[in-house]
């Protein structure tokens, strides 16, 4: 049997592929070419995982909530294009997919996210990531850079820049935003405009293997495989910054 971790980085490569080739091909765009890509790459990873991991649960965005999965040991949660809305978009790569695992004894366990339109796929193991790409670990000298949405930037944003020294840049998906922190090409990743289980697990589970904080805006855990799948807000950066950050954050969440 094919090892959990790196089913997770092949069903978000594959799935990715795919999008990016509908990208490519179909002829549409915008909304249309979201719904089609959502879609598809929903049908993708559903009909993979039931074959390859047919006693588990899966919980994505593009399916019915099927509420066993509250009793079931392992729930693979999926966003099959994370950022529909830059998926839709021309020349956009700020776009994801995003496929993780949860267990009901260790919680989220595997998480990869993929970043097709930059043929880029990360996981929460040192060995499947880009041997180019910068870590988490390697410090930047310019300003802190501190990533919000675009669409939905938390009332909070330059407060958080202010305290850490810093500069805010609107970025598109969740999983962008993640691996851009990840990248070291940001500091710090904040929201607090409304998420769900899907636009975050993946994204946390490989940024807390490279050593970054993830935690809600107050300070408390992100908790996944809840009966209510809205999970609002969340917290990423490098460990140094959090103190000041929740600082600014916890006072609204």
């Amino acid at each position: 049997m094919t090892d959990d971790r790196l089913l997770a980085g092949d069903l978000a490569t594959e799935a990715g592929r795919l999008l990016v080739d509908i990208r490519s091909d179909s002829g549409l765009s915008g909304r249309a070419l979201g719904d089609e890509g959502d879609a598809r790459s929903n049908t993708y990873l559903l009909d993979r995982l039931a074959r390859e991991r047919p006693d588990d649960s899966v919980l994505s965005e593009e399916s019915a909530d099927d509420k066993s999965r509250l009793q079931a040991e392992r729930v693979w949660i999926v966003d099959p294009v994370d950022g529909t809305r830059e998926y839709g978009t021309e020349g956009r790569t700020d776009w994801a997919v995003h496929v993780a695992l949860w267990s009901a004894s260790d919680g989220l366990i595997v998480g990869a996210v993929a970043l097709p339109a930059l043929d880029i796929t990360y996981v929460d193991d040192d060995s499947l990531v880009e041997p180019t790409t910068g870590l988490a670990s390697e410090p930047r000298g310019d300003r802190p850079r501190v990533v919000v949405s675009g669409s939905r930037p938390p009332a909070f944003s330059e407060a958080v820049a202010e305290a850490i020294g810093g500069e805010v840049l609107s970025m598109g998906s969740a999983g962008a935003k993640a691996i851009a922190v990840v990248r070291g090409e940001a500091d710090a990743y904040v929201h607090a405009g409304g998420q769900y289980e899907w636009d975050s697990a993946a994204p946390v589970a490989v940024a807390r293997s490279k050593g970054l904080w993830c935690s809600r805006i107050d300070g408390s855990p992100l908790i996944y495989n809840q009966d209510d799948t809205y999970l609002p807000d969340l917290v990423i950066c490098r460990p140094e910054l959090a103190e000041q950050i929740l600082a600014v954050t916890s006072v609204v969440g």
